[in-house]
């Protein structure tokens, strides 16, 4: 895979939030997802490239669940956080405006669950126009059969799936 432009590359992390992390997910365990999320993450920011935390939030609720938050030490100074209350990360979030600001043309995606959160907002980012990256290591799902038909089937025709450490951004090799 070619090196990604840091002035016009992001990265999405989506769903990283302590509830999410922690359910029985496959086919690799949260923590795998954290630990690929987190190197990507640390390469995106040495680069002087975006980050961009997506959590969600259930609407009509005095308080969320416990465990609400993203995941403690994986959101550091000057990442954007984003809240949004769909399955999508797009719908009236100000996401697509912040890429913008940010001057992002294309997005790397990580996160839980692969054929929800991620997909659905990779879909949006794609009628968007956003050229399209999916760390296959970085997301995870609730069944591992869910994640591949993401991974296998979906993902190829919205963009490039590759392992997180292939992914390099120009300059930070």
């Amino acid at each position: 895979m070619p090196a990604l432009d840091p002035g016009r590359t992001a990265l999405v992390l989506v769903d990283l939030m302590e509830r999410i992390v922690a359910l029985p997910l496959a086919p690799r365990p949260g923590s795998d997802v954290l630990a690929a999320a987190g190197r990507l993450a640390e390469t995106f920011r040495a680069a002087g490239a975006p980050v961009v935390h997506i959590r969600v939030e259930r609407p009509g609720v005095d308080t969320q669940p416990p465990g609400s938050d993203l995941v403690a030490d994986l959101v550091h100074p000057g990442d954007e956080i984003v809240v949004k209350r769909t399955i999508g990360g797009f719908h009236d979030t100000g996401l697509h405006e912040l890429l913008r600001k940010h001057g992002a043309t294309t997005l790397v995606f990580g996160g839980i669950a692969t054929n929800l959160g991620v997909e659905s907002t990779a879909r949006a980012a794609g009628d968007l126009g956003y050229e399209l990256v999916f760390a296959e290591d970085a997301m995870t799902a609730l069944t591992a059969d869910e994640h591949r038909a993401s991974v296998q089937l979906d993902f190829p025709r919205l963009g490039t799936v590759t392992p997180a450490d292939a992914i390099i951004l120009a300059g930070a090799e």
